[in-house]
């Protein structure tokens, strides 16, 4: 008997395939427990009609993917710890962390499991992945002293204030000449 596949069978096939099983097997198991359909031409016909429908969802995700992954790269996020004399934390910047500082900066929710990296233990600048399908923007960690926080950033402002003046700057003299 043909049917057609609603979900993975172990050796027979995975969901959408048509397969040919034993008639007993197909009659006593796989149809009363709904994972098989026969194959008859009316649900060929709507299988078909899901395949696309599914088709069109999976374009559509992976087009809001893609925008939101647009928006975390690149991402600075900088964490003020408490850390001992050799830049070693009290304690760690965890994916949860780096989870919620994400959502705050960028306003995109995204799983904390899938952001790829062991907690982070130590100052310093890292580059931290998410995987997200095909994608994989990279969000940069900074961690600092608690107490140089507000220098960081002042400083940090300083550098991005400078860079744009430069950029004005030299439109102007491109203009000019």
């Amino acid at each position: 008997m043909k049917v057609i596949l609603t979900e993975y069978i172990y050796k027979h096939g995975v969901a959408g395939d048509v397969v040919d099983v034993a008639d007993g097997f197909a009659r006593n198991w796989l149809i009363p427990r709904k994972m098989a359909i026969p194959a008859t031409k009316a649900n060929l016909a709507k299988m078909e009609s899901l395949r696309t429908q599914a088709a069109a969802n999976r374009s559509e995700i992976n087009e809001r993917i893609r925008e939101a992954s647009a928006k975390i790269d690149g991402t600075e996020i900088v964490f003020g710890m408490k850390a001992g004399s050799n830049n070693k934390l009290y304690g760690s910047i965890t994916s949860q962390m780096i989870k919620d500082a994400i959502l705050k900066q960028t306003g995109v929710d995204i799983n904390r499991r899938r952001i790829s990296e062991r907690p982070i233990r130590e100052l310093g600048r890292y580059e931290v992945p998410i995987r997200m399908g095909e994608i994989s923007p990279v969000v940069q960690v900074i961690v600092v002293r608690e107490e140089e926080v507000q220098a960081f950033l002042a400083a940090r402002e300083a550098e991005r204030a400078a860079a744009a003046q430069a950029a004005e700057f030299a439109t102007i003299e491109e203009v000019e000449q």
